[in-house]
């Protein structure tokens, strides 16, 4: 059974050479992955986060990865409504929360102290 395609497929010497997608589904295939650098450094875009629209490192982590907080708190065995707290910055986090935060969000404790 042939299935309808947007798909064009465009000849070179009469041999396929490119093909043209829809640019929707361009963007869903190919869509950049969050990228966390082992090297301890903090990407633009959390940087950006977090200096332009005054998020804390660790909200910005969130955004920048597509996770949500209930997510997160479900990968760290607590409640939304304590990383909501975590997240506001208004209590400087224990170690052990930023390390298990850390754990996570898959990123090194330094890159979200700043």
């Amino acid at each position: 059974m042939n299935k309808p395609t947007n798909v064009q497929i465009i000849n070179q010497d009469g041999r396929p050479a490119f093909a043209v997608i829809p640019y929707e589904e361009y963007v869903r295939t190919f869509r950049k992955a969050p990228r966390i650098p082992e090297s301890g450094n903090i990407p633009n875009d959390v940087v950006w986060l977090s200096v332009d629209k005054g998020y804390t490192l660790a909200r910005a982590w969130r955004e920048y990865l597509g996770l949500t907080q209930s997510e997160v708190a479900s990968r760290m065995g607590i409640s939304q409504a304590a990383l909501s707290q975590m997240e506001s910055g208004e209590k400087k986090l224990r170690k052990a929360s930023l390390e298990k935060l850390a754990r996570a969000l898959d990123v090194m404790v330094e890159q979200l102290r700043g």
